[in-house]
């Protein structure tokens, strides 16, 4: 049984991204603990959506902003807190990258798609990743 609420298992994270084609960047962020890096994610706030709560996330989490898309790119599961915890994942166009921002103590960095899926460790994840620039070209066209 776990010691938390059943809503702490819904979350959304954001695939942060600029460029475009073989340019195309992904911005990933060290964990709490520094020992892997991950995209920006966290629990549904119950008064906000998936993909504002997931916004939040990325400003709290990687001070970034940008245009989140409406439509997710899919959803991935992970173990955390005595549980399977369920994100639902959108994509980010970065429009700004603040110097200061709430979780600074966490690195961040841009790397290629292809970097960003080998450091990727849920395999469900580095799937939605690679269908980002499909999903680029459906959303923006």
């Amino acid at each position: 049984m776990s010691p938390y609420p059943d809503y702490y298992y819904r979350q959304s994270a954001v695939i942060p991204v600029r460029g475009s084609g073989v340019e195309l960047q992904v911005l990933m962020i060290s964990s709490r603990t520094g020992q892997r890096w991950v995209i920006p994610k966290g629990i549904v706030e119950p008064n906000l959506t998936p993909a504002v709560s997931a916004a939040k996330e990325a400003l709290e989490e990687a001070g970034i902003e940008g245009v989140v898309f409406s439509d997710s790119i899919g959803m991935f599961e992970y173990e955390k807190w005595g549980g399977t915890c369920v994100a639902e994942v959108f994509v980010m166009r970065v429009e700004k990258v603040r110097d200061q921002w709430l979780e600074n103590t966490r690195e961040r960095v841009w790397l290629s798609l292809e970097e960003a899926v080998n450091r990727t460790r849920e395999g469900q994840l580095q799937k939605l990743m690679l269908q980002v620039p499909g999903f680029l070209a459906r959303m923006e066209s």
